[in-house]
């Protein structure tokens, strides 16, 4: 279906368990995809109370306990003002302090969870913040919105938080800001005094699930329905929207038709299988072969069955860029981070490497997660990396 953008939230079967999957369509085609077992809690984004207990100086870190054998990483190079539950006379993190810490990254294989004494409380337009008392306005906003709204932002900075301002702010006037401004103030202050009051290790706050929690973060002038044909799925995102974005809750639907049923209109089944599946074809008959190891991710781009007349290097100019499109997509389909490492097929014009290096910066510049274009290697390869947060979608549905 040629909409602008749809998120659809359904049930479906993955590697035999049924799953919660949350799908993000553009242009037709799936951009994001993410899997949850049904009634599985996540960590991510959920405040505990928290216990030091231990201090590695010599890599600058702390481990702290948040449920009985659950320990995290914690950054001392972190700036800041913890929130213990009891006085301290000084801030500096000792073993045994107790203190309001929130799950910044999940574990991932051997790595454990990361977690952050910088509160945030997320909402549609804005970001409040416990940690840094300034103003921030997104990158990706165009240099005149960004000093729009921070005009409009500025009056509502104090010395309890920080705030920022995030990518669908842009064209919100003063009174959408200052009503979410409002709801997220209260849930900060109702968080940290229910904290104050709350035992060693006691959840403080629950993050709402990913397929609602995204909900927050969706393009607003790009999303154009939100669809789910379970019915309990429906009331929980209804509640969720009609609470935190009312704007969006006439954008909910419920599909109710047997026939064509969800997955064959929108290729649910064909999208989760593209996501697992290590070799991409590309529409020129070239394929990428998507392999990630323990350290990174590893892109290579092949000719395949490619029949091009042109001269060679305008044939593979053309394979890359298209290659080029298809792996900035596919880093968020898959859910990739860390390094990532794409071997295109070799161009020797470096009039070509430019052509391709700038159409794959704007391609990546579409992402919503903070993605990097570093740089070519003098051996060709191209580097770039993603920010970590969440584990990939092969990781989600247990394939690795």
């Amino acid at each position: 279906m040629e909409e602008k953008g749809i998120f659809l939230v359904t049930r479906f079967p993955v590697q035999g368990k049924e799953q919660i999957i949350s799908a993000y369509y553009e242009d037709g085609h799936a951009a994001e995809l993410c899997c949850t077992p049904p009634g599985a809690a996540s960590l991510l984004g959920n405040i505990y109370v928290g216990k030091v207990k231990n201090i590695l100086s010599n890599i600058n870190a702390a481990f702290i306990e948040i449920a009985d054998g659950i320990l995290c990483y914690y950054s001392l190079a972190e700036k800041g003002t913890p929130f213990y539950t009891s006085p301290k006379k000084t801030s500096r993190l000792a073993p045994g302090d107790e203190l309001l810490v929130q799950v910044s990254r999940e574990a991932v294989k051997t790595k454990a969870p990361t977690v952050t004494s910088n509160l945030n409380f997320a909402g549609k337009y804005l970001v409040l913040t416990t940690g840094k008392k300034t103003l921030g306005i997104s990158s990706k906003l165009k240099p005149e919105e960004r000093e729009r709204l921070r005009r409009l932002a500025e009056p509502f900075l104090s010395d309890d938080f920080g705030i920022i301002v995030r990518t669908n702010a842009a064209n919100a006037v003063e009174s959408e800001l200052r009503e979410e401004l409002s709801r997220l103030t209260a849930l900060c202050r109702r968080t940290l005094e229910t904290g104050r009051n709350q035992t060693c290790f006691s959840l403080v706050y629950r993050e709402p699930p990913a397929y609602m929690a995204r909900l927050r973060s969706l393009p607003e002038n790009r999303l154009s329905r939100i669809l789910t044909d379970d019915p309990l799925l429906y009331e929980e995102l209804s509640a969720f929207l009609l609470s935190h974005q009312p704007e969006d809750a006439e954008k909910l639907s419920f599909y109710d038709q047997t026939s064509p049923s969800l997955n064959s209109v929108y290729g649910i089944a064909k999208a989760i299988d593209e996501a697992l599946n290590e070799r991409v074809w590309l529409k020129s008959g070239g394929y990428l072969i998507i392999q990630p190891t323990e350290a990174l991710t590893v892109i290579d781009v092949n000719t395949g069955k490619y029949q091009g007349h042109k001269k060679q290097q305008d044939t593979f100019l053309k394979i890359n860029l298209e290659a080029a499109k298809e792996t900035a997509r596919q880093l968020r389909l898959r859910n990739l981070s860390g390094i990532i490492i794409v071997d295109f097929i070799d161009l020797e014009s470096q009039e070509k490497q430019k052509m391709l290096m700038d159409f794959l910066a704007g391609e990546l510049k579409r992402d919503p997660i903070k993605t990097t274009l570093v740089d070519m290697t003098a051996l060709g390869l191209v580097e770039i990396t993603r920010q970590k947060t969440q584990k990939t979608f092969r990781e989600q549905t247990g394939t690795v």
